[in-house]
């Protein structure tokens, strides 16, 4: 029964921590005008989130989201 349980807790952990593709949407508008461009990131959520956020941009109106 132990053997069992630490097999599908080490699967378990696995599949939480692995990696997959996410899409970074960046919508920047200036003047009124707005564009959006997107880009696939592999990685943890984390990762991906970080990475995705750090195309925000105050000084030019972009923001970017995880979706």
């Amino acid at each position: 029964m132990k053997k069992v349980l630490f097999v599908a807790a080490l699967g378990m952990l696995t599949l939480v921590s692995c990696k997959k593709d996410y899409t970074c949407e960046c919508t920047t508008t200036v003047f009124g005008f707005s564009s959006s461009a997107t880009t696939i990131v592999n990685g943890t959520k984390k990762d991906a989130k970080a990475a995705c956020e750090n195309g925000t941009n105050a000084t030019t109106y972009t923001t970017c989201v995880i979706k």
